[in-house]
C-alpha cells in the first residue's frame, strides 16, 4: 500500500506553549481542516524535554498546507506570544542578540568564563563559596548573553 503525496502528514508549526498550540489547532479545525497535536503529553509531563523533542508539533495533511498558511496569515504571527521572558531591570522582553529568538531563560551560564587560575585557587583554598555565573541562554542557537 503506497501513500499518496496528498495523504502525507507534515508538521505545520512548532510551539513551546501547549495552550497556543491548541488555540491554533482549534482555529484550523473551525475552518474544516483536520489536524492534531503531537508531543503535547511529553512536554506537559516534563517541560525540560521541549528542546529534545522539538516542541509541540501541529500536524496536518500536506494537501491542506496552502489553506493552513492562509488561515494562519489572517491571525498574524502568534509565536511572539509563545514565550517571552521579561528583564526585571528594564521591564522589556528579552530577545537573543545572535538569532533574534524569544526562546530564552535566565539562569546558570552554560559557557564557562572563569580563568584557570581562579578555578585552581578555588580547589586549593576551598574557602570561596560556590559561585555560578548567571546569564541569559538562548535555546535556539545555544549561546549565552548578558
Amino acid at each position: 500500500m503506497t501513500e499518496e503525496p496528498d495523504d502525507r502528514i507534515i508538521t505545520l508549526e512548532q510551539y513551546y506553549d501547549p495552550m497556543l498550540a491548541h488555540i491554533m489547532r482549534t482555529k484550523l479545525e473551525d475552518n474544516g481542516i483536520p489536524c492534531f497535536i503531537a508531543d503535547d503529553n511529553i512536554i506537559s509531563a516534563n517541560p525540560i524535554y521541549s528542546n529534545a523533542v522539538g516542541g509541540i508539533k501541529l500536524k496536518i495533511f500536506e494537501r491542506d498546507l496552502e489553506k493552513c498558511r492562509e488561515i494562519l496569515a489572517q491571525t498574524g504571527d502568534l509565536h511572539e506570544q509563545d514565550h517571552f521572558e521579561i528583564d526585571e531591570e528594564t521591564h522589556v522582553p528579552v530577545v537573543c542578540p545572535y538569532c533574534g529568538s524569544s526562546n530564552v531563560r535566565y539562569g546558570a551560564a552554560t559557557e564557562r568564563k572563569a580563568h584557570w587560575l581562579t578555578a585552581f585557587l578555588f580547589l586549593i583554598l576551598s574557602a570561596f563559596p560556590l559561585y555560578a555565573r548567571k546569564a541569559w541562554h538562548c535555546f535556539n542557537c545555544q549561546r549565552d548573553f548578558d
